[in-house]
Parts: C-alpha cells; sequence; structure tokens
C-alpha cells in the first residue's frame, strides 16, 4: 500500500498569509467606518469600468470570431477557384484561424486591461520550443508545402525519387506515399523528396522510345536501316511529325564498337503506350532481323594461330 507524499508546508508562510488577508480586510472596513458613501461610490465606479471594458471585450470577440469565420469561407471559395489541392487548402486554412483566433484572444485579454506582454513571451517561447522539438516535422511541412504549390507531380503520376520508382498514391503535407511495380508501398518524407532529384515520367503527353540494336560486322547498313523502318511504321501507335510535339521516326547507325555495329531507333509514342511500344518493339526485331539474314552481335574473340 502507498501513500501520496506531500511537500509539508511551512507554518510561517501560512501566518504570512493570514496577516495579509487581516490587512486587506481591516483596511477596506476602515474605509466604510471612515466614509460609507465614498466607499460605495468608488465600488460602482470601478464595477461600472470593469464591466463596460467586459462588454467591449466581449463585442470585440464577436466581432473577431464572425470576422475569422468570414475570412475561412473566403479562403475556401478562393482555392476551389483556383483548384488548389485539398491538402494543401485545408492545411492554410487552418493555419489562418489558428493565427487569428491566438490573436483574437490577446487583443480581447488586454481590453480588459490584462497585461498581455507576459503573455505574448510565454506564446513566443513556446512556439520556439516546440518549432525546435518537431524540426523535422516541421521540414517535412515545408516540404509538403513546396509540393503542393509547385506541383512537380500529382497523383497518378509514374515518378522516381529517392531510388524508389512507382505510381504516386497519395500526397499528404508530411509525405507522398507511391506504390511501385511489384506492388510495395513506399512512404517519402516531404522534406527529403522536396530537396531531392524527381524524375516525372508522366509530366508530359509525350515519349521517346530509344531502341539500340547491336549487329555483326558485315551487316549491310541500308538494308538493316529499311528493315528497322517497316517494323516501326507498323506498328499504328507510333506518331509522326503531323502529331504536335512528335517527330518522325529516326534511325542511323550508332556507332562501330570493338565486337558490333549499333543501329539507333528512336521514335515518339503516347506516354500511356511508351512500355507496351518497347516491349512489341523489341520483340519484333528480334524475331524479324534473323529471318532477314541479319545476326545479332555478342562479345568475342578471333584468335588466329601461327606455327
Amino acid at each position: 500500500m502507498t501513500f501520496l507524499q506531500t511537500t509539508p508546508i511551512d507554518p510561517n508562510t501560512i501566518i504570512s498569509v493570514n496577516d495579509s488577508l487581516k490587512a486587506v480586510t481591516s483596511t477596506i472596513i476602515d474605509k466604510v467606518k471612515a466614509d460609507p458613501d465614498t466607499f460605495v461610490r468608488e465600488l460602482l465606479q470601478s464595477a461600472i469600468a470593469f464591466g463596460l471594458k467586459l462588454l467591449a471585450a466581449i463585442v470585440i470577440y464577436i466581432i473577431g470570431a464572425w470576422l475569422i469565420r468570414r475570412v475561412k469561407i473566403w479562403m475556401g471559395k478562393m482555392f476551389v477557384r483556383r483548384n488548389t489541392e485539398a491538402t494543401l487548402s485545408t492545411f492554410v486554412t487552418s493555419l489562418v484561424s489558428i493565427t487569428l483566433t491566438v490573436l483574437l484572444i490577446v487583443i480581447t485579454i488586454g481590453t480588459l486591461g490584462i497585461n498581455t506582454t507576459s503573455l505574448a513571451a510565454l506564446l513566443a517561447a513556446g512556439g520556439m520550443a516546440i518549432g525546435m522539438a518537431l524540426s523535422g516535422t516541421v521540414s517535412n511541412f515545408a516540404g509538403g508545402l513546396m509540393l503542393l504549390v509547385f506541383k512537380p507531380f500529382k497523383a497518378g503520376d509514374f515518378i522516381t525519387a529517392q531510388g524508389y520508382s512507382g505510381t504516386v498514391k497519395e500526397v499528404t503535407i508530411v509525405n507522398t506515399k507511391i506504390i511501385t511495380t511489384d506492388n510495395r508501398v513506399i512512404v517519402i518524407p516531404n522534406g527529403t523528396l522536396s530537396n531531392g532529384n524527381i524524375d516525372n515520367y508522366s509530366a508530359m503527353p509525350l515519349r521517346r522510345v530509344d531502341i539500340e540494336v547491336q549487329v555483326e560486322y558485315g551487316t549491310d547498313a541500308d538494308k538493316c536501316i529499311k528493315l528497322l523502318t517497316a517494323i516501326i511504321n507498323e506498328d499504328k501507335r507510333v506518331l509522326d511529325s503531323k502529331h504536335r510535339g512528335a517527330q518522325d521516326p529516326f534511325i542511323a547507325l550508332l556507332s562501330m564498337n570493338d565486337s558490333n555495329i549499333s543501329f539507333i531507333t528512336r521514335s515518339w509514342v503516347k506516354s500511356a503506350d511508351y512500355w507496351p511500344v518497347r516491349f512489341d518493339l523489341n520483340k519484333k526485331i528480334y524475331e524479324a532481323l534473323p529471318k532477314k539474314g541479319i545476326q545479332f552481335a555478342y562479345p568475342h574473340m578471333d584468335v588466329t594461330i601461327k606455327n
């Protein structure tokens, strides 16, 4: 069984408090005995003055609360007109509302005649302490604001960031969730995400498919180029210069390497068709070239033995 331990009270403290109360009480009694009319008049004046201050404080608080509600409504309509992200609009509205409410409370207390200097200093010190304790969270908040304002990506985009690639599932004020191609959920803090490189594959409507084809030396270059051109032109998903932002397919001899020669094919497609077109062209090139007598190269070494 445990007992609550309390700090013993100093008897001198009790005596001092009692003496102070007795002194105040005796002063009031002396004033009442000496001039009761004056005492009552001063008491009424003090009560009226305090009542007026209290009434003014109530009026200021009511008007201030009404103005804060109007500001929140106006900000909500502004964010809707500008099609702002819901997370950003909610955070900014809440931040402005809390700041204005604290300011209104300080003004209301000051109207009552109470010194608000100490209260303001206390709020400033408390805000600084909270900011230092939550420095990492504040960094993520700031990063989230940057992402939501400048919008380097949005939900549904396929991005590569912080060593991860996937489709953006959700962008909150503190972190971003992406789903990888093997169906993993990766949560990245916005602080590090906003300070790093972001590769957005879905930002542009068109993408260029580059495929390098390595064949053996002795291959007829013109024949290979014509064959690759025919394979690419057969795919209806490949765009030409008639489509805005696209160019005609380009095929050329890229380089002559140690064990092979390389041809490059460049074709423009819609971003959604990038991977299907790339996979299909690889398959068609792999099947078609050997049938036309064009062999793929592989690393090898020719050794000549002399007697």
